[in-house]
């Protein structure tokens, strides 16, 4: 699994500068068999409420395994709101890989010793 981050910027109406971050997962052959196999595409791997600064307000999403390999574009105000949304990304990467071993160990045996 690779993940593909792209940053743009662009003037804002009011002569400020605003922020785009996409987001895209590429898949191994392997790993895009076992998202269709278990049917997995909306699967939830991260649900994050985002705070916006002097509003008193929140923008609640999801990042869901389809949306990360169909690729996901977040629209941003300054760099902070980017550097969130790719945490949440990576965070949700994390998520998706475990998925990803989880769904890779059906029909076989898992040992885990505890001492």
């Amino acid at each position: 699994m690779n993940l593909y981050l792209t940053r743009n910027q662009a003037k804002g109406l009011m002569g400020g500068v605003k922020f785009d971050l996409e987001a895209r997962v590429e898949l191994t052959p392997e790993e895009a068999e076992l998202v269709r196999k278990y049917k997995a595409e909306k699967e939830v791997l991260l649900k994050k409420e985002v705070k916006i600064p002097f509003t008193g307000r929140a923008l609640v999403f999801d990042i869901t395994i389809g949306s990360l390999t169909a690729g996901r574009k977040f629209k941003c105000n300054d760099i902070a709101e980017i550097l969130e949304y790719e945490k949440s990304v990576k965070e949700s990467c994390e998520s998706f890989k475990n998925y990803i071993e989880v769904m890779k160990s059906f029909g076989g045996e898992e040992l885990i010793k505890f001492e």
